[in-house]
């Protein structure tokens, strides 16, 4: 199998794995999700520290005292969906890959 494919396949693998933590973040905050579940108390434990580099950028609105909606979370989504492009664009890159067929 080509090293390329495969790493690749673990960038997009690991990106989605994050992109699918935040997301839960997200729509769990939104519609006030109890944090003492214990699901998720280790939802928002581990977003957090995939969601801090993103924290303060944008302000949090509140609803009602329940509902949650985090700008910053939805900023890190777009943001880390950007990261990972970046790096398969910049390994096919260095890897010489091109997505045009060299058959004719």
């Amino acid at each position: 199998m080509n090293v390329r494919y495969l790493t690749n396949n673990l960038i997009y693998v690991v990106f989605s794995l994050v992109e699918l933590f935040l997301g839960l973040r997200f729509i769990l905050k939104l519609f006030g999700a109890n944090a003492g579940n214990a699901f998720v108390g280790w939802l928002y434990n581990m977003s957090s520290v995939l969601l801090e580099p993103f924290r303060g950028i944008f302000p949090t609105t509140v609803f009602e005292n329940k509902f949650v909606f985090e700008f910053s979370t939805l900023f890190a989504i777009v943001m880390y969906a950007i990261i990972a492009l970046l790096l398969v664009a910049l390994l096919d890159f260095l890897t010489g890959a091109t997505s045009k067929s060299t058959k004719k």
